[in-house]
Order: C-alpha cells, then sequence, then structure tokens
C-alpha cells in the first residue's frame, strides 16, 4: 500500500493491521471527534496517537511508510524496535498469548543464507541458552518463522554502555567499578560453564535503570573442549574474530585457540573505555589497531583521569598485559581485586541514559517484572560485600583450568527436626505475604509417643505410611494372606506331564 496522505488512509492501514483493538480505536475516534477532531497530517495524527498511548513509535514508523504486515514474528507481536547491529535488529516483543514482555534479536534474511552467520546465530542461542546468571541475558528460546530465524531473551529496560558513554562521556569511578567487577563474575560463570565469549566489550554490556550489569551476544562464543564445534575454522579461519578496539593479541594470531585470558583482556579495554571515554587506542586503521596491540601500550589512564587510584590503573595494566600469562587468570581474581575499590553508594543510571519507549511499550511493563528487577539489582548491588566476598574465595582457588562451582548450601543450614509443629505466624525475610498457619501434627498411631511432641522422624517406633498422589506406595505393603500360588502352579505343571507320557505309552 502507498504512503499514506491523510488521517483517514492511515486509519485504514491500522484497522488492516491488526495491532489495534477495534474497541479500543473506536472508542479514542469518538472522544477525539467530540473535543478535537483529526488533524488533516498523516504524521501529525501519528505522533497524536503516539502519545494517546495507541500506537508505539516503531508501529508508527511503519504506517508512515505505508506498511501494515510485518508486525508479528512467530508468537510475538512487535512492540519497539531497540536495538540495530551487524547481526540484525532487536526488538521489544509481547507474547500474544501470555503478554509477557521480551526481547527478539531477529537474524536478516540475507545473513540466513550464509553458512557462517546462521550457524553463528543458532550458536549464540546455544552457548546463552546454556547460562542461567544475574549478570547475563538469559535466553529462552531459538525459533523460525517463514525466512525469519529468531532468538527470544530477556528484555533488559536499559542502554549499553557503550551507548552511554558516547552521548554522556566517561562514567564516574564508582560505577564503572560497578559495573566492570558485575561483569567479571559473570564472565567467570561463563568461564565455569566451558565457555568463552571472544567479543567482550562495551556494546554488550547492558545496564538496567537499578544499574544491574550483564553481558550478552554470545555470536562468537566458543564452547571448550567441544571438538564439533568448527565454526572458526570452516569459515574463518583466515580472519580475525572480535572488534579491532577491544581484540586481545592472542586473538589476532589465532582466534580458535583462545581461552579465558582474552575475555578479560576485552574487559580491560572496556574498563579503559569506560574511564577515558574513548578505546585504548582512538586513532588508525583497524590494520593499524590490530597491530598495536600486539605491539603498543596505550596512553596511561592516570594522564587522561588523574582520579583514578594507582591501584585500579595497576589492575586496568594487569588486564591489558600482552603476555596472557602475566594477565588475571580467571575473572574471578579481577572481581577479588576491584573489591578494595568498590563503593557501597553507586549512583543510579540517569533517566535521559534510559532508552525512550512509547506510553503503549511501557504500558505493559507488570509488576512482577519490576519486582523481578528489584530482587535482582538487591543481589547484584546491595550485596557489594558478599559478592565480593564470593569472588574473593573463588580467586584463592583459580588456576588456568575450569573452576569448579563453590559447594554452599544455598537455603541454609537444615532444621533439627522436620517434623515439628511451632506456629508461623509472621512473614518470612523473602517477602511472601503471611499470616502462615501452624503446621499440623502427624497422626499418631499405635504405640508411638504423643503427636504434640517433637520427635525425629529416625526414632518413630510407629509405622508412618504417607499418602502417594502418584498411585504408586511409599512404602512396602501391610502383610496380608498369601495365595499358595507356587504349590497348584507346580501340581499343574505335574498333571500336564503326566499326561504326555500316558499319551506316548498308549
Amino acid at each position: 500500500m502507498s504512503i499514506p496522505s491523510s488521517a483517514d488512509e492511515l486509519l485504514q492501514l491500522i484497522r488492516k493491521s491488526g495491532m489495534v483493538d477495534e474497541t479500543k480505536l473506536s472508542t479514542y475516534l469518538q472522544r477525539r471527534q467530540l473535543t478535537r477532531g483529526l488533524p488533516d497530517d498523516p504524521r501529525e495524527f501519528a505522533d497524536e496517537l503516539v502519545q494517546d498511548g495507541i500506537l508505539t513509535y516503531f508501529q508508527s514508523e511503519q504506517f508512515l511508510l505505508g506498511k501494515w504486515r510485518g508486525f508479528t514474528i512467530g508468537k510475538f507481536k512487535l512492540l519497539e524496535r531497540v536495538g540495530v547491529g551487524g547481526m540484525g535488529q532487536v526488538f521489544l516483543c509481547e507474547h500474544m498469548f501470555m503478554r509477557r514482555r521480551v526481547a527478539v534479536k531477529v537474524l536478516p534474511p540475507a545473513k540466513a543464507e550464509q553458512p557462517a552467520a546462521l550457524g553463528r546465530f543458532y550458536r549464540e542461542a546455544r552457548a546463552a541458552g546454556s547460562l542461567d546468571h544475574p549478570n547475563i541475558v538469559r535466553t529462552h528460546d531459538i525459533d523460525q518463522d517463514g525466512n525469519l530465524h529468531f532468538i527470544v531473551m530477556d528484555y533488559v529496560d536499559g542502554p549499553n554502555l557503550l551507548d552511554v558513554v558516547k552521548k554522556f562521556g566517561p562514567l564516574d569511578l564508582r560505577r564503572a567499578v560497578s559495573y566492570i567487577s558485575q561483569v567479571a563474575v559473570g564472565l567467570d560463570y561463563a568461564f565455569r560453564n566451558k565457555l568463552i565469549h571472544r567479543d567482550i566489550k562495551p556494546g554488550n554490556v547492558l545496564i538496567d535503570r537499578k544499574g544491574v550489569a550483564r553481558l550478552l551476544d554470545m555470536g562468537l562464543a566458543r564452547f571448550l573442549n567441544d571438538h564439533t564445534d568448527q565454526l572458526t575454522i570452516k569459515y574463518d579461519d583466515k580472519i580475525v574474530l572480535g572488534t579491532a578496539d577491544y581484540v586481545a593479541p592472542e586473538q589476532v594470531a589465532n582466534s580458535h585457540s583462545v581461552d579465558i585470558r582474552a575475555d578479560i583482556y576485552g574487559l580491560g579495554g572496556t574498563f579503559y573505555f569506560l574511564l577515558a571515554g574513548h578505546p585504548p587506542f582512538p586513532t588508525g586503521t583497524v590494520s593499524q589497531k590490530l597491530l598495536w596491540h600486539r605491539t603498543k601500550d596505550p596512553t596511561p589512564i592516570r594522564q587522561i583521569r588523574p582520579e583514578v587510584p594507582e591501584g585500579l590503573a595497576v589492575i586496568i595494566g594487569k588486564m591489558m598485559a600482552k603476555d596472557p600469562k602475566a594477565r588475571y587468570q580467571t575473572p574471578a581474581q579481577i572481581a577479588a581485586d576491584l573489591r578494595a575499590f568498590a563503593s557501597e553508594s553507586v549512583p543510579l543510571p540517569a533517566v535521559d541514559e534510559m532508552p525512550r519507549l512509547s506510553p503503549v511499550a511501557m504500558e505493559g511493563m507488570s509488576p512482577e517484572e519490576e519486582d523481578a528487577s528489584e530482587a535482582v539489582a538487591e543481589t547484584t548491588l546491595d550485596t557489594v560485600a558478599t559478592r565480593n566476598a564470593h569472588a574473593e574465595s573463588q580467586a584463592k582457588t583459580a588456576t588456568a583450568a575450569v573452576m569448579t562451582p563453590p559447594t554452599v548450601r544455598p537455603f541454609g543450614e537444615t532444621p533439627v527436626s522436620p517434623w515439628g509443629n511451632v506456629p508461623r505466624t509472621s512473614a518470612p525475610e523473602n517477602g511472601i505475604p503471611g499470616p502462615w498457619p501452624a503446621m499440623a501434627p502427624l497422626p499418631a498411631c499405635q504405640g508411638e509417643v504423643p503427636a504434640d511432641t517433637q520427635v525425629l522422624p529416625t526414632k518413630r517406633s510407629g509405622r508412618f505410611v504417607p499418602a502417594n498422589p502418584f498411585g504408586v506406595d511409599a512404602a512396602p505393603p501391610l502383610p496380608a494372606k498369601k495365595v499358595p500360588w507356587a504349590i497348584i502352579g507346580g501340581g499343574a505343571v505335574a498333571i500336564i506331564v503326566l499326561a504326555l507320557l500316558l499319551a506316548k505309552l498308549t
């Protein structure tokens, strides 16, 4: 359809798309006719529809281009475009049935025709889908709608660090330390799960409104010890993978054989960028930058930001050492050393730094999602000492090999007796509303102690048979009168044998 030239033609496109509920649209138009009427200019009308909560910015833009299809992908309705990159576009979407908000990354059809790009897209989903950590963007699914391949992941309501620094300049020292420490914790989790990112950079770190940093984009991730993953050798053996501003020296020489120390170098370059406001080598061609990462040291950070503590400058220098053996060997060691520079009062991102969403997109943010964001922020920001203490304990045992997860009881100590009948009348610390009723005592069997006495299960003298909802007895059945099937069966066999013998004799 052609570009709309009037408000009526714009309304025709909107109705034809089915993106706006007809009852909602009709009610809105009736109210408009009674108050201010409709403008003649379709662009002015589209802007008003956005501000009045009828359309999103993305939908308005598409309708003004004369498009009325392509507003859905799979089971998701596209609301806003929140990111554009070399590997596709990212949209804020809503599940059409569950009404859940997610981010959907769509691979362009032209890229889908390239085996290397399509393979990396699916490997990204596989890599990110295997990780579940507060400082890594979670991936839920990968699917295909026609010739469109897409990944479904958590929506993070916030910008990436590249955009923040480009628009607002170098970060406050406390914020930079907090973000790098959080990314180091998430990166260490990925490392212990045998994943190497290979593209750590400011554009791949998102921050939300609570100041929680999350690592994303596993498109270049490498699975350690997975010899079946040969994408790099098959398609990219002659090129350098990564971003020229943050690529490690050894990754320039061989992108396939790098380990976690290449990610640590990229994280050091990202730290430098947050404090300096530019990459370690802000000028030069791509070829020159790749050479300088191997042969040249960047300008010392204290010459650019004199207020940076000497100890923090040493950490950045160690992260960006040319020799991998001279760097930190695991991200946990970085988080442990940053503990001395962590602040308990980290400024939250400014409102101006946050993405601008339409009223329609904002109204879909459920209270559950907001509570989840607050819970993540509390665990990653308000408990700085706890997080860093954990990282320090990991750093003490860190080696170049894969680290094993800590064996800590996540739910605390086991109570003395799980059968106690002490009433719970107040809400627990995790915020679940009360009051809680008292636990009913177990029924007493013959010969047992009274039910109001707290007794460990191993000391019960009677027999307790719990109800089993699956229809299979949880305990051996009570003794029952046995039927002498063995004797009956033996007699039947003897009679048959005797009959056969008699038949042969006759």
